[in-house]
């Protein structure tokens, strides 16, 4: 059954656990049967783990990874930012094809925090929404103007982390 009212929510923050609890309202929303896209800018390269398990959970769960493998070339953003450029314009198709419930842009703050995307194409895209459709965006210092445009914002405050005691990302926690 499809929802009556989607929302715009953002997570935001420099803590640990946006992806996460995106997943999760991802992995709850299936099991309501309702079907999600996890459309991820700047995550190139894995599989991380929940790509292992969205080939279970199809066709109600659905995951496109774009970006280059490794991280974003800060000294020069052109093939990245053509990259990202290339992945909004799919996302903006699958966002208002009606296939989805749920329709979640993991990372696309960051996205915007590199310059790989302009926040009025983040606006524009939040004006594209379907009525039904709940739009989650996730990433690192959100802008204002998004932060406004949601119906929930969340920040991920980090308070003490276990990279910093050396403990690298782990399989099943962080991949």
């Amino acid at each position: 059954m499809p929802l009556e009212k989607g929302c715009i929510q953002v997570y935001t923050g420099n803590g640990k656990g946006k992806t996460t609890a995106a997943l999760g309202l991802a992995l709850r929303a299936v099991g309501r049967g309702l079907k999600v896209c996890v459309f991820q800018f700047i995550k190139g390269g894995g599989p991380y783990g929940e790509h292992l398990v969205a080939e279970k959970l199809a066709p109600f769960f659905t995951i496109i990874q774009t970006g280059r493998p490794g991280w974003v070339n800060t000294k020069d953003i052109t093939e990245d930012r053509q990259i990202a450029q290339k992945a909004l314009l799919q996302a903006k198709d699958l966002l208002t094809s009606g296939d989805y419930d749920i329709f979640i842009c993991d990372e696309i703050n960051g996205a915007v925090g590199f310059g790989l995307i302009d926040v009025d194409q983040v606006l524009e895209l939040i004006t594209l929404k379907p009525e039904r459709v709940e739009l989650l965006l996730t990433g690192r210092n959100a802008d204002e103007r998004v932060m406004e445009a949601a119906d929930l914002v969340t920040e991920m405050r980090e308070i003490k982390h276990y990279y910093k005691a050396g403990i690298s990302a782990r399989n099943g926690i962080e991949m």
